[in-house]
């Protein structure tokens, strides 16, 4: 049997409860972003702080994702990793509600981070096995962005910002560990494990147990492909703007420009509104117009979110319009984490590769952004972390430039086929 016998109904099912699965992550992990304005206070953190939870978190998962991802190229059985990763990061949330100081709180997001970094390359692995060529930057875009922004980005401000104000913010967290377990319920009994997808050899384990030199190697013959050092030099500079906007945002609306706790919680659901439409319009935009152009422009596009933020004086409803534009951006996240890097690496490759932009990303870009952020907002103010998002998105879209097309159906076309 060969992964071509999947019917179009499976691919479908798998790339929806793939997507609710990260969209559960993404709202355990957002779920401190937007709930910060009541534990800073309460545990006292300074902005510096509040970097360093965010970075914390983002640095093990970085870990998590190079080493679960290689985990997963040896052993093959990819569903059961994901199923035990999906359960551990909910129990996780509750040890987050828990937390009684900064030192409680970094080891509860060590934890968390541990947990789910292994998820999303994981999942673009089975994607890349079991979709078609043709439809994998739609399918890849809707399953990192669409449940993600929809349940962690859109509703996650809304409902747990309601919870916090009524319930308290500790109950907010409890609430957030429960949907993570019915989700790896329902990847047991409906996903299968990828047909045809290539395993690491008896030899290749013993080389990458034995040899973490071997392996390094493997890492820096990867980054020789241009669109795959790209991609990574992309990822770490967006993923630092993402985080950035994430951890500061909303303290930016609610010290500096004055809006209330539900104001600025809606305008950071506009966010999520707007990369839940940007995980099928800017990923599949690429599949017909191509990758290139696409992560040109988008990056271009984000420097509205932080330009606005800071000196748009106008309106509420416009605020919310520049806010949804500008965020567009996250839509070419599985373009550059996974997408681009699958189209020029071998198949065999595949998870790894993925961990390795992913986790690059998340290691120089959400682990030392947040925390470089923190500790300018402390000396110059809440200010500097946007002006380091306008920065950010000019060096992303720099960088663009030099990708290779790789989009399948654009280099099917005649005169890029000649």
């Amino acid at each position: 049997m060969t992964k071509t016998e999947r019917s179009s109904g499976y691919q479908t099912l798998l790339v929806a409860l793939l997507s609710l699965n990260f969209g559960i992550v993404f709202f355990d992990r957002n779920s401190l972003n937007f709930l910060m304005t009541f534990v800073q206070p309460d545990l006292h953190l300074s902005n510096s702080q509040v970097g360093w939870v965010a970075g914390i978190f983002s640095f093990t998962w970085a870990l998590a994702a190079f080493g679960i991802s290689r985990l997963s190229d040896m052993v093959g059985n990819r569903k059961l990793l994901l199923v035990m990763a999906t359960l551990a990061f909910s129990l996780c949330s509750f040890l987050t509600g828990l937390a009684s100081s900064f030192a409680f709180m970094i080891g509860a997001r060590i934890l968390m981070g541990v947990a789910e970094g292994g998820i999303m390359p994981i999942s673009h692995a089975i994607v890349a096995a079991e979709v078609a060529p043709e439809r994998r930057g739609l399918a890849q875009g809707i399953a990192q962005n669409f449940g993600s922004n929809f349940l962690g980005s859109f509703i996650a401000p809304i409902a747990l910002v309601w919870i916090a104000q009524h319930y308290g913010w500790r109950n907010a967290f409890y609430l957030a560990g429960i949907p993570g377990i019915l989700s790896a319920g329902l990847i047991w009994v409906f996903i299968k494990e990828p047909l045809g997808m290539p395993v690491a050899t008896a030899s290749e384990t013993h080389s990458f147990l034995e040899s973490f030199g071997g392996w390094v190697r493997a890492i820096g013959d990867a980054l020789k492909e241009r669109n795959v050092l790209i991609c990574v030099i992309m990822g770490i500079v967006l993923v630092a703007y993402f985080v950035i906007c994430l951890a500061f945002m909303q303290l930016f609306l609610t010290k500096v420009r004055g809006y209330s706790q539900s104001e600025a919680s809606w305008l950071m659901a506009v966010l999520g509104l707007s990369s839940t439409i940007g995980s099928i319009g800017v990923s599949g935009f690429s599949d017909v117009i191509g990758r290139r152009p696409v992560m040109i422009a988008m990056p271009l596009l984000a420097l509205l979110l932080p330009l606005g933020a800071m000196y748009f004086q106008g309106s509420y409803a416009v605020l919310a319009v520049i806010f949804f534009i500008g965020w567009g951006l996250v839509g070419i996240f599985p373009l550059f984490m996974a997408t681009v890097p699958s189209e020029s690496v071998p198949p065999a490759m595949a998870a790894t590769v993925f961990g390795l932009s992913m986790g690059s990303c998340e290691i120089l870009g959400g682990a030392a952004g947040p925390a470089l952020a923190g500790m300018a907002a402390d000396r110059f103010g809440l200010t500097a972390p946007l002006w380091m998002m306008v920065g950010l998105a000019l060096i992303g879209a720099i960088a663009a430039l030099g990708l290779r097309e790789t989009a399948p159906r654009v280099l099917a076309r005649p005169a890029l086929a000649a």
